[in-house]
């Protein structure tokens, strides 16, 4: 599948698939926080990737993976504003996102997720809890799973899971990062760490 660079606007180019003149569109910008690097990525439906690091590169080069049918545009101009509400919740979690997502995943995760939407900053929920709300007691490890798949971070705040014990699980974007979100938030966390639980962390498909 031939391979073309794209882009909009300064900074670093991505290479997207260009086979078909009919690819969806998909634009992406990056930005610093407080936290680090943002990259935000936006359909015609609505906002379809928040992530998080230290490197804007390497999280553009996560985009095809995450993507591989989509048409990769870097434009700054067009997310704009979006960076801006990002930016602004990560010093102000108070202040909510008001974003349009286009969320994608199996119809699980989806009900993971709905259940995460309701959970508000300064409140925090358990795994097990979580995988009780949607009618599924057995399923916490597929309730972390669908917390790893979540693509949106910040939006659908999959930092807000913690473990039964009140402690912290792995996050995909960084424990730290995790931290600094809750206590931005103003959520007490237990420090003591007990035997591993399931986590946040992403992981990818078996090749």
């Amino acid at each position: 599948m031939e391979l073309n660079t794209i882009e909009k606007s300064s900074g670093a180019p991505i290479s997207a698939r260009t086979n078909d003149s009919a690819l969806e569109e998909i634009a992406f910008a990056t930005g610093e926080t407080e936290l680090g690097t943002v990259l935000i990525a936006r359909s015609s439906v609505g906002v379809c990737s928040i992530i998080m690091g230290s490197d804007g590169d390497e999280l553009s080069n996560d985009l095809p993976e995450r993507f591989p049918e989509s048409r990769l545009v870097r434009d700054n101009a067009k997310l704009a504003d979006d960076l801006h509400q990002v930016q602004r919740f990560i010093e102000t979690p108070a202040v909510g996102l008001d974003l349009a997502f286009d969320v994608r995943g199996t119809p699980f995760q989806r009900r993971v997720w709905t259940v995460l939407l309701g959970v508000p900053a300064g409140s925090t929920i358990t795994y097990a809890a979580l995988a009780s709300r949607i009618g599924e007691r057995d399923a916490v490890r597929a309730v972390a799973r669908a917390c790893a798949a979540n693509a949106i971070a910040l939006g659908i705040p999959c930092h807000r899971v913690i473990r039964s014990d009140g402690t912290l699980s792995g996050y995909r974007w960084g424990v730290e990062r995790k931290r600094a979100l809750l206590a931005r938030e103003g959520t007490f966390i237990t420090t003591s760490s007990k035997s591993p639980r399931p986590s946040c962390r992403a992981r990818r498909p078996a090749s």
